[in-house]
């Protein structure tokens, strides 16, 4: 992960998207007609208008692609999002900072051995799909971590993904550029003590799901979901960049830091 100012780019060429929301559809439509609007392909920026779920939406739809993401809130939850304003939009982007984050890349074996897999810029979890609680075996770099954790599930987070669903089952908020990944249960039963780990970036993390008929088990990644689950591979994908941009002051570094001191 890298963040820095844009530099020389020039960044002329928008690709305007909306959530769908009246907010959001009314301020595209003045946006386009004061800037013009150009199809995805051959745009130099995206802007997106809605709230943090657009926003990961907006994403996936543009990974692997090369362009950046530029996102105002037009949305309840703003988090990834700069300040909406209307005028002097091309001089912020301009002056955006750059940060570049790795999404998790998951493959998973159902109880029927289909391999399926999926892209995850925030986390990859496994959620228990009935009312017994999950057994899950985790191993990391191809050694068992833990043999048995019963829990409504676990999940892996980003840094960038850290202030989401992670912070929410109580794991560590992350600085965005740590080299690091946050494995943090669900609402674990046993072993109670376990609050979770820190890993390397570089660590792939295997989960099996023990009692696969008594016990079923979801996995998601962002909002890709898979169902009756016997095994999940998760590694960061350090050979995908998606590139966000932030006003200066605003930047992914300074946003994270300052919900760590929330109160």
């Amino acid at each position: 992960m890298a963040e820095a100012h844009n530099g020389a780019r020039r960044l002329e060429r928008i690709h305007f998207l909306s959530s769908g929301t009246p907010a959001a559809d009314e301020a595209r439509a003045r946006l386009v007609g004061r800037y013009g609007d150009v199809h995805s392909d051959e745009a130099d920026v995206a802007v997106a208008l809605g709230g943090d779920g657009l926003m990961l939406q907006t994403l996936h739809r543009f990974m692997g692609r090369g362009i950046p993401i530029y996102g105002m809130n037009r949305g309840s939850v703003g988090f990834l999002m700069n300040e909406f304003r209307e005028t002097g939009l091309r001089k912020r982007l301009a002056q955006a900072q750059s940060t570049i984050i790795n999404p998790l890349k998951m493959a998973t074996e159902t109880t029927r051995g289909e391999i399926r897999e999926a892209r995850a810029v925030n986390e990859v979890s496994l959620l228990r799909q009935s009312a017994q609680a999950a057994k899950l075996r985790i191993f990391v770099d191809g050694q068992i971590r833990l043999a048995e954790l019963t829990a409504d599930g676990v999940l892996l987070a980003t840094p960038a993904g850290s202030t989401a669903y992670n912070l929410s089952a109580g794991g560590p908020i992350l600085p965005i550029e740590a080299p690091l990944m946050a494995l943090t249960p669900i609402s674990a039963f046993r072993p109670r003590h376990w609050r979770g780990a820190l890993l390397s970036s570089k660590a792939e993390v295997v989960i099996e799901v023990l009692e696969t008929e008594k016990r079923p088990v979801a996995a998601v990644a962002d909002h890709t979901e898979f169902r009756d689950i016997a095994r999940v591979v998760a590694a960061l994908d350090d050979t995908t960049g998606l590139e966000l941009l932030h006003d200066p002051g605003h930047s992914m570094e300074e946003r994270i830091l300052r919900e760590q001191f929330r109160h």
